[in-house]
C-alpha cells in the first residue's frame, strides 16, 4: 500500500466543545469540514495515521520522531482533562523511517525526547478522527528550524518507508495558518497575514506544492504562520505524484487562519518532483550570481570551499585584487542557504594585515565556527549565497534619531559588552528593532544604560 490520502487541518483547542464552551460555534464551517475529513478517514480505514505537528518536540537542526510503543495525552492544560487519548505508535514504520534517514545522514530520529505527552497539534485532529475511526496506529513527527527543502525531503523518506512496509497510511499536516489576520486577534494584525492565508489556500487547493518553496522565511515570520513546514512535509510525501486536491474550508473569525484541504494521490508524474526542480532553480540562480560576484565575494567563496573541502586556510596569491591587499578594514562574511542565514562572522575593526586576510579568516569562521549553526558540509557548497560587508569608520551618536536602518549599522555597548547589527537586513524594518536585536546579541538588559554607535558598510555580492 502507500499514503492513500493527506489532509491539511488546523488545531485550535477552542474547537473542542468542553474548551470552547460555546465559542466553537463561531467556527462551525471548520468543524463541519473536520467532520467530513474524519468520515473520509473512517472510510479509508488506514493502518497508520502519520501526524506532523508544530507543537511536538522541535529542534533547530533535527526532526524529532516520537519514540516508544505508545503515548497518551489530554486537554488538561486547556481545562478539559476529561478528554484523554491513549495511542499506540507504529514502531516498525518509525524504525524504517529512522533507518532511511540514518543511512543518508539526514537529521531525523528519536533522539532528544523531552515530553512524551501528546501535544494539542496532534490531539485536535485525533479528537475528530477517533469519534469515527478507532483503529490504526499513529506516527508523530515534529518540525524543525531547517530549510523548507529539508522538510519536503523528510516527507520523501516517510513515503519510501510506508511503501517499503506496504502500509496503508494517511498523512495529517497539522497547522494553523497566519496568527495575524485581525486587530482583535491574539497576535494583532500584519498585512502579511491575510496575504499568507490567500496564498497558502490557493497553493494547496491546486496542490501546487512546488510553490511552497516560494514563501520566504521573512514573509513567513511576519505572517506568524504555524503550519507551513507541516504542509511541506506532507507535500514531500506526495513527491512525483499527481494529486486531486479539494478545499473544504477557510476561516479567519478569531484572527487566526484555519484551513482544511484534502489530497488524494492519482498517477505518477515525473513533472512533480518539486524538490529536484527547486534545487535546479536555486543552482541556476546561484550560478548567475557567482558569475556576477565581485573580487570580495569570490575571495570569500574560495576561502570557504578550500576550508570545507580540504580543511586548509586559503593562501594569498597573485590573483587577489590589489585593493584587498593594500587596505585594512573590518569585514563581515554572511552565508545564506535557500534564503536562510547559515553563518555570519565578522570583525568591527581591522585585526589582520590586510582586508584580504580579514575576509579569508572571517569566511572560514562563518562556515565553521558560528555557534548558532553546525559547520557547513561539502554537499551544501553549491547552495550557498555569500556576501561581504566592509565596515566604514565607527561614529558615536547621542540618539537613535541619528540612525537609519537601511543606511547605518548599529553597535550597542554597555561596559565590556557589545552587540552589533549590520544595516539593511531582511526582516529588520525599524531602528527600534535594530537596536533591540543588537542589545540582545550583546547580552545587555532592557533596563541597562547603553551607548549607541553607528557605521556605514559597503556590501559586496
Amino acid at each position: 500500500m502507500s499514503v492513500v490520502a493527506g489532509f491539511m487541518v488546523p488545531h485550535p483547542p477552542m474547537i473542542i466543545p468542553d474548551i470552547g464552551r460555546g465559542e466553537e460555534r463561531k467556527i462551525k464551517t471548520t468543524i463541519d469540514a473536520y467532520e467530513k475529513i474524519a468520515d473520509e478517514i473512517a472510510e479509508i480505514r488506514p493502518e497508520v495515521i502519520i501526524i506532523s505537528s508544530p507543537h511536538s518536540i522541535m529542534y533547530a537542526d533535527y526532526f524529532h520522531i516520537s519514540p516508544g510503543t505508545s503515548a497518551s495525552g489530554s486537554f488538561g492544560r486547556f481545562n478539559a482533562p476529561n478528554i484523554f487519548f491513549e495511542e499506540e505508535y507504529d514502531a516498525e514504520l518509525r524504525e524504517r523511517i529512522c533507518d532511511l534517514t540514518k543511512h543518508d545522514d539526514f537529521p531525523a530520529g528519536t533522539l532528544g525526547q523531552r515530553d512524551p505527552e501528546l501535544d494539542h497539534g496532534t490531539l485536535v485532529p485525533l479528537y475528530f478522527i477517533r469519534k469515527k475511526y478507532k483503529e490504526g496506529k499513529i506516527i508523530r513527527i515534529g518540525l524543525s528550524g531547517l530549510d523548507l527543502s529539508d522538510h519536503y525531503r523528510l516527507g520523501m523518506y516517510i513515503k519510501k518507508a510506508v511503501n517499503d512496509l506496504h502500509r496503508k497510511a494517511v498523512f495529517i499536516g497539522s497547522g494553523d495558518l497566519s496568527h495575524k489576520l485581525q486587530e482583535y486577534g491574539p497576535y494583532g494584525f500584519a498585512k502579511e497575514g491575510p496575504e499568507y492565508d490567500a496564498r497558502i489556500m490557493d497553493v494547496c487547493s491546486r496542490a501546487a506544492f512546488g510553490e511552497l518553496f516560494d514563501f520566504s522565511e521573512d514573509f513567513l515570520d511576519k505572517a506568524a504562520e504555524c503550519g507551513h513546514r507541516s504542509f511541506t512535509i506532507m507535500a514531500g510525501v506526495f513527491d512525483g505524484i499527481d494529486i486531486k486536491a479539494s478545499q473544504y474550508s477557510h476561516e479567519d473569525i478569531t484572527g487566526v487562519g484555519y484551513g482544511i484541504c484534502s489530497f488524494y494521490p492519482q498517477e505518477d508524474n515525473v513533472n512533480r518532483h518539486f524538490l529536484e526542480q527547486y534545487k535546479e532553480k536555486m543552482k541556476r540562480k546561484l550560478s548567475i550570481m557567482n558569475e556576477k560576484s565581485d573580487a570580495y565575494v569570490r575571495l570569500a567563496r574560495r576561502a570557504i570551499e578550500n576550508y570545507v573541502l580540504y580543511h586548509k586556510h586559503l593562501k594569498i596569491d597573485e590573483d587577489i585584487d590589489n585593493e584587498l591587499l593594500n587596505r585594512k578594514a573590518g569585514a563581515f562574511v554572511s552565508i545564506h542557504k535557500n534564503g536562510r542565514l547559515r553563518g555570519c562572522i565578522g570583525t568591527i575593526m581591522a585585526t589582520r594585515e590586510n582586508l584580504a586576510k580579514e575576509i579569508i579568516e572571517n569566511a572560514i569562521s562563518a562556515c565553521s565556527e558560528d555557534p548558532r549553526f553546525n559547520p557547513i558540509g561539502p554537499e551544501e557548497l553549491e547552495q550557498l549565497e555569500i556576501n561581504v560587508d566592509v565596515l566604514g569608520d565607527i561614529e558615536d551618536i547621542d540618539s537613535k534619531d541619528q540612525l537609519d536602518v537601511k543606511r547605518y549599522g548599529v553597535i550597542v555597548s554597555c561596559g565590556n559588552r557589545r552587540g552589533l547589527l549590520l544595516p539593511d537586513l531582511e526582516g529588520v524594518d525599524t531602528v527600534d528593532e535594530q537596536i533591540e536585536i543588537a542589545r540582545q546579541k550583546g547580552g545587555i538588559g532592557p533596563d541597562e544604560d547603553y551607548h549607541l554607535s553607528r557605521f556605514e558598510v559597503v556590501r559586496h555580492y
